[in-house]
């Protein structure tokens, strides 16, 4: 039986710089798996009626005459989720540069299980529902929700090696970039070629600050915050600014190791030259010794690291639980339930992900170790390569996101919302008895 008293020591089991990622995504999964129910409580409860009309509650921001007026379930899918996505592309970027996907040999087998497991899916869902207006949600099955599927091998503790738990992490970045492309390319409205310019220009805008060197987060947010209303106002999804603005986001940090330590220690000694104070407030030589000292930690990060460690909290513990909580509330009654098990776009997203995921996932992992391209994970054996196959299975946040953007017929959305739940719920059960399995075994390299 589940201990929850434990699962801090289950977590130290991590105790390197990837254990600060796999415990904010572990821990934002049981905040997800929360507001989720909580969102499927009020939907099929008295409050019902109240729950879906508070989300078409029209906000605007600005004036009247120059402003924008949403639903505020709008705003949380095109304007929090576009914070959301910004987080993703800070992940990507690092994960590029200087993580599990820096070098082609660490990268090549959470690339190829993540095309595969985008592949497979999205095929598996074009044969069930090949035409017609349910066709269009062929890319719901194709993401991961990395805050589940890290939140339940948390729950396995020291059963899975870092290795798996850091390779599972990588398929779903990469997993998470491919779903921004499908989204870029293929869920776009009517283009505005006016909009797209002027979309360009912030770009460009973010990419000089970059190289100029400007690091203060007020410029790529002023300048991201028009990015995003131009796309909001070309027809391609506005959340797309979120990555373009993190992938502009500098890596390197104004102070380096050496130039860090000589100005940290001159002054430091010029704080213990000073007078001693009682009491909790400084003079003001004391004071401007101690802010300066924090300038200097402070340029002493990267600013892509440093955002993407203060955002994190905010996306993990915010805005997904919120997405969740505006777009989870399924109203599930016996008939309309019964009527969802036989629909295209129930089958094809359940097949989807819980067949089409692993499947891909594990033979074209399968397939770059036979070539010689990758190596399988450290103490890795393929029962445990098809459990982290399985747990890709789940598509919460992605596959909700883009049932969103295929469908505008509320009836297609709640059969594909059947669809994620039910195909979500069995893999990460499965996932998780398949990983539990295979962490009493001796690895073996052969499939």
């Amino acid at each position: 039986m589940l201990n929850f008293d434990e699962l801090p020591y289950k977590l130290a089991v991590f105790m390197r710089p990837f254990e600060d990622f796999f415990k904010r995504q572990a821990s934002g999964g049981f905040v997800l798996m929360a507001a989720t129910a909580l969102a499927l409580f009020l939907a099929n409860s008295p409050l019902s009626d109240a729950y879906h009309h508070f989300w078409e509650f029209e906000l605007t921001v600005g004036f009247d005459s120059f402003g924008l007026t949403q639903s505020l379930h709008h705003w949380i899918n095109d304007g929090l989720m576009a914070v959301f996505f910004f987080v993703v592309g800070l992940e990507i970027k690092r994960e590029f540069l200087a993580g599990e996907l820096a070098s082609v040999r660490k990268a090549a087998l959470p690339i190829a299980g993540a095309i595969g497991g985008m592949l497979v899916p999205a095929l598996l869902f074009h044969l069930v529902a090949p035409e017609g207006p349910e066709a269009k949600g062929w890319g719901i099955p194709m993401a991961t929700d990395i805050a589940f599927a890290l939140g339940i091998l948390a729950l396995l503790g020291p059963r899975i090696t870092r290795s798996m738990a850091i390779f599972l992490t990588a398929l779903a970045i990469v997993d998470d970039l491919g779903a921004v492309l499908v989204i870029a390319l293929f869920y776009t409205g009517e283009l505005s070629t006016a909009a797209l310019g002027a979309a360009a220009v912030c770009l460009l805008l973010l990419v000089v600050g970059n190289r100029l060197g400007v690091q203060h987060p007020n410029y790529f947010a002023l300048v991201g915050l028009a990015l995003w209303i131009a796309l909001l106002k070309s027809g391609v999804h506005a959340s797309i600014a979120g990555v373009l603005i993190g992938a502009t986001i500098p890596v390197r940090p104004r102070h380096f190791h050496e130039e860090f330590l000589a100005k940290a220690e001159d002054l430091l000694q010029r704080y213990r030259q000073l007078r001693r104070t009682d009491g909790p407030f400084h003079n003001e030589e004391k004071l401007g010794t101690l802010l300066a000292l924090e300038h200097i930690c402070h340029d002493a990060m990267s600013p892509l690291q440093r955002m993407e460690h203060e955002m994190h909290h905010w996306v993990i513990f915010g805005v997904m639980p919120i997405f969740a909580l505006a777009n989870a509330g399924l109203t599930l009654t016996p008939g309309d339930l019964q009527a969802s098990l036989s629909h295209p776009v129930t089958v094809g997203v359940t097949l989807g992900l819980l067949l089409g995921k692993p499947l891909g996932i594990v033979f074209f992992s399968w397939l770059a170790v036979r070539l010689g391209v990758a190596d399988l994970p450290a103490g890795a054996n393929w029962t445990a390569m098809f459990g982290v196959g399985m747990l890709g299975g789940i598509g919460f946040t992605m596959s909700l996101f883009i049932s969103n953007l295929a469908y505008l017929d509320p009836a297609l959305v709640a059969y594909a919302k059947v669809g994620i739940f039910a195909a979500s719920i069995f893999a990460g059960v499965a996932g998780f008895a398949l990983l539990h399995h295979a962490g009493r075994r001796r690895p073996s390299a052969e499939p």
